[in-house]
């Protein structure tokens, strides 16, 4: 038989939980705050990015607000525009509800007095909501830093779109264990899906990687350590580096397993005309990461590139982006300068691309050399060491997606490329490609 000490607690623990319960459930939006937005309308004036059709919504903070856009016909994407018509500038995407599962025209955005943002399809099917029923939503905004957010009575974020970003990380925005720890590049202009590259939060560094369909998984090609142990999330910010304000940096916050202080990691100085408050960095189409800072006070040239991280004026060529010389081009000096070909070097184009191996038989290929080049994946990857050149192509050999080997003999490592794309000339000749190529 229960004491009654027992009997108690349970009492006043079931009484705890009933009153919290009856708080959220009565905790509900005011029908004078609840919206329903239909998909339908004349289109926006004036350009914006990805040369796409628009329509704005009310939820407007200067410079966001909230829009549909498409870039195929009736194929309608919920987004935040970050740009403003009175600038004239182009107008950038920077935050995605529904991407890769588009709703047509007719569609509705639905803010209910149960505190849940649903967008549905012109059919009813529902394409994106915040699953925030009955969860003591009260109110619906869109901050000037623009994050959108569902609070509830006392002020408390129940859902904001900070917590889920596409390829772009607003200032104060964050990556975060537990959560979304990725940015993925858009497909193409045209095309709004997840494209080939990705930005991730990894246990102690960022990692960018390009997806090919032909590797067993994704390629690294440029990271930067952040700490030696776990980090629990990143979270983009910027100050002034000097008290004249031309100079800027950009840096990470982050907190980690074994710390309840936050430490910060610098990500770049960028000298840019603007205030960089308003900023954002994206994994662009290209696999690039770059910086834009914007000035709502400019009327024409109101965006700039603050820094890219592969490029001429960078620590790192741009000869490190896996497409930058198309399906199979050597890279020098950011430059685009050669064909590999089984005899030897051609001139450059966009149509350079390697003879395909159609036969697994090891008598229908063989293997030309090159040397003095790298593999963008080689940078940042330790290959297999102690590897004799022989193992390395007899891996290769055996593997059919295999299309090629590279191999530094001074420390005999050996690395298996599925995919070519872009190789680098480096000055040291110890450093050879083996390209598969049909003996017919």
């Amino acid at each position: 038989m229960a004491s009654p000490h027992w009997l108690y607690a349970i009492s006043l623990l079931l009484l705890l939980s009933f009153q919290l319960f009856s708080t959220i459930s009565e905790a509900v939006v005011p029908a004078s705050d609840t919206f329903s937005y239909v998909n339908e309308g004349v289109f926006g004036d004036y350009i914006v990015e990805y040369d796409a059709n628009y329509r704005f919504l009310p939820p407007f903070s200067n410079p966001f607000q909230l829009c549909f856009y498409n870039t195929t016909p009736n194929a309608y994407t919920l987004a935040l525009r970050m740009g403003t018509v009175r600038s004239e500038a182009l107008m950038r995407w920077v935050w995605e509800a529904n991407r890769g599962n588009p709703v047509r025209e007719n569609a509705t955005l639905t803010f209910g007095t149960d505190g849940n943002l649903v967008l549905a399809d012109a059919d009813g099917r529902i394409a994106w909501q915040t699953n925030t029923a009955n969860k003591g939503v009260v109110g619906f905004q869109l901050l000037p830093t623009g994050n959108m957010v569902l609070h509830d009575g006392k002020g408390n974020f129940i859902w904001q779109s900070f917590d889920s970003p596409t390829d772009t990380l607003l200032i104060g925005q964050s990556l975060r264990a537990g959560g979304v720890s990725k940015l993925v590049s858009r497909a193409s202009a045209e095309s709004n899906t997840d494209g080939p590259y990705s930005l991730v939060m990894e246990p102690n560094m960022l990692a960018l990687y390009y997806k090919s369909p032909n590797s067993p998984r994704p390629m690294l090609y440029w990271s930067l350590y952040v700490d030696r142990v776990s980090v629990l999330n990143l979270t983009l910010t910027s100050d002034t580096a000097t008290a004249e304000g031309f100079l800027y940096y950009f840096e990470f916050l982050y907190f980690t397993t074994n710390s309840q202080a936050a430490s910060d990691v610098d990500l770049t100085y960028a000298h840019t005309r603007y205030n960089n408050t308003l900023s954002y960095l994206r994994v662009g189409m290209d696999g690039n990461l770059r910086f834009y800072t914007y000035n709502p006070n400019v009327q024409v040239y109101a965006w700039d590139v603050a820094y890219e991280f592969m490029g001429r004026d960078s620590l790192e060529s741009e000869c490190q982006l896996p497409e930058r010389c198309g399906k199979f081009g050597l890279c020098e000096n950011s430059q685009c300068v050669a064909c590999p070909t089984p005899n030897g070097l051609s001139g450059w184009s966009t149509d350079c691309e390697a003879k395909k191996v159609t036969s697994c038989k090891a008598s229908d290929f063989s293997y030309y050399k090159l040397e003095g080049v790298n593999h963008f994946m080689i940078r940042y990857t330790r290959g297999d060491g102690g590897t004799k050149q022989s193992d390395c192509e007899s891996k290769c050999t055996k593997d059919c997606k295999c299309m090629g080997y590279f191999y530094h003999t001074a420390d005999s490592r050996c690395w298996i490329a599925y995919d070519l794309k872009t190789l680098t000339k480096v000055r040291n000749s110890t450093h050879l490609a083996y390209i598969k190529t049909p003996k017919n």
